[in-house]
């Protein structure tokens, strides 16, 4: 099933306990009603972090909802999710523009990054998904997703906070009071919520306090300036594409359209980036499937292969990558209602919003003190996505197979460590701290003894089947902890 769903419960509300399924649908307003949720859930995050990568917001959002298109047409409606800007491409784009690349730059690396896991999902998808936890077992990929977030600090202490501490600090306490206090859909968006209210305070304080002295990313130095600034919002039209990658005056990039441009030093940058959206695209696959009560390990490469054509798709005219969003997964736990026609509701609305400029002027605007606040959050709970991957697949780290290598890499990026290559090609932070992640562990489980390897936990499958890299389910193994009723991931 690609497009046409059966109209269920005479398109009205279903009942208590009943679900509308992938091919299933309610009436056209309620539809409707149901992709503008899916919209709010992914918007926050979806044009924050091109603000953050230095691409286009107005793009990303356009982008996002004709990659969300292509990505339900090949995976034929079986999972329902939207694409959204990736934030593991983050760390890589930030080393990319600190080496003096620019955004074609950044663009020809990400959709080669994204061509790459395109053809990885084809392979899972021909050699099941097997081959996927042999090569990336939950230590490596939990440790790569780690020092990805964590790489991000300095970006944090050095770029956003200077520019208005006392925003950022405000915006910070309000994101973590608001995710962790609200109840509901509100706590899955307190990130989106928390720039509002920052984008809100920020033009308060113009009038309250004045003018700040700080870092001006818009004129590239320290200056006197408003927080809010909207002369580019009333200059922008209401309609229109987004203009053409340009300089301005002061010899600052203006993002916007424009062809990707390659090379391989800022290539490898991003390519780690290919193994957090691997683990990511998997356990958002594995999360649909408990939530639809379907099996979807058959569609398993067909989604992360999607998922890589969506990054190409975006990347190919200057937008941002893509990856599936656990936000909009969140919608649809708690309406109970996977209809995929909710989703493409979704993406016109997004493809929409990418056609106003003004729209786009008013997202670029937003304060960099405000950004501080919400980066501190994001960067800081990419990379403990990482402890979870471990944690979820009981990673053994008294095991040295386990621990030493993986220690050696996340140090290695974090400390943005450098291996000069030639005098043109130099391997540093995340690129040669996921390299040595994988390397080493390998290397690692094969000179360790026997003992070693067979305690070397690649991942646990059900109650009672304890699993070890390379070798087939155990029955007679000791089964690990149940998890507690509701608890299982």
């Amino acid at each position: 099933m690609a497009l046409g769903w059966k109209v269920v419960y005479e398109g009205k509300t279903p009942p208590p306990g009943e679900v509308v399924r992938p091919d299933e649908r309610l009436s056209w307003g309620r539809t409707v009603g149901l992709g503008a949720q899916h919209v709010v859930a992914m918007f926050g995050a979806t044009f924050v972090f091109p603000l953050i990568m230095g691409l286009n917001a107005q793009l990303a959002i356009m982008m996002s909802g004709i990659a969300t298109i292509c990505f339900l047409l090949i995976v034929r409606g079986v999972v329902p999710s939207y694409l959204g800007t990736s934030a593991s491409f983050v760390g890589g784009v930030v080393a990319i523009r600190e080496q003096g690349g620019d955004s074609p730059d950044v663009t020809g690396a990400i959709l080669v990054a994204g061509a790459v896991l395109a053809a990885v999902g084809v392979v899972i998808h021909y050699l099941g998904a097997g081959v996927l936890h042999r090569v990336l077992p939950p230590v490596v990929t939990g440790a790569v997703v780690m020092l990805i977030g964590f790489n991000l600090a300095p970006v944090v202490a050095d770029t956003y906070w200077p520019q208005d501490q006392w925003i950022a600090l405000i915006v910070m306490t309000l994101v973590i009071v608001m995710a962790v206090g609200l109840r509901g859909f509100l706590g899955r968006i307190a990130i989106f919520v928390g720039l509002v209210i920052g984008y809100a305070l920020s033009w308060v304080f113009d009038r309250v306090f004045g003018q700040i002295t700080s870092f001006d990313a818009a004129a590239g130095e320290v200056t006197t300036h408003d927080r809010v600034n909207f002369d580019g919002v009333r200059e922008a039209d209401w309609f229109g594409f987004p203009d053409e990658t340009f300089v301005d005056a002061q010899g600052l990039e203006v993002p916007g359209w424009h062809l990707p441009s390659f090379s391989v030093t800022f290539i490898l940058l991003v390519l780690p980036a290919v193994i957090a959206l691997i683990a990511e695209n998997a356990g958002h696959v594995k999360a649909v499937a408990e939530i639809t009560e379907r099996d979807l390990d058959p569609v398993m490469g067909k989604a992360i292969a999607a998922d890589g054509v969506g990054t190409v798709i975006a990347s190919s005219v200057g937008g941002s990558p893509t990856t599936t969003y656990a936000e909009n997964i969140g919608v649809m736990a708690a309406t109970r209602v996977y209809s995929t026609a909710a989703y493409y509701v979704a993406a016109v609305v997004a493809i929409l919003f990418g056609f106003s400029p003004k729209f786009g002027a008013l997202i670029s605007a937003t304060p960099g003190g405000v950004l501080g606040g919400i980066t501190v959050v994001l960067y800081g709970m990419i990379g403990l996505l990482g402890a979870r991957i471990w944690i979820e697949n009981r990673v053994d780290f008294a095991n040295p197979v386990n621990l030493v290598p993986v220690s050696a890499g996340i140090i290695i990026a974090i400390g943005d460590t450098s291996l000069e290559i030639t005098d043109d090609f130099v391997l540093s932070g995340i690129a040669l701290g996921t390299l040595v992640t994988i390397i080493a562990y390998h290397l690692a489980r094969a000179v360790a003894p026997a003992h070693l390897r067979q305690g070397a936990v690649l991942t646990v499958g059900p109650p009672g089947v304890h699993r070890t890299d390379g070798d087939e389910a155990d029955p007679a193994a000791e089964p690990p902890d149940a998890a507690p009723p509701g608890e299982r991931g």
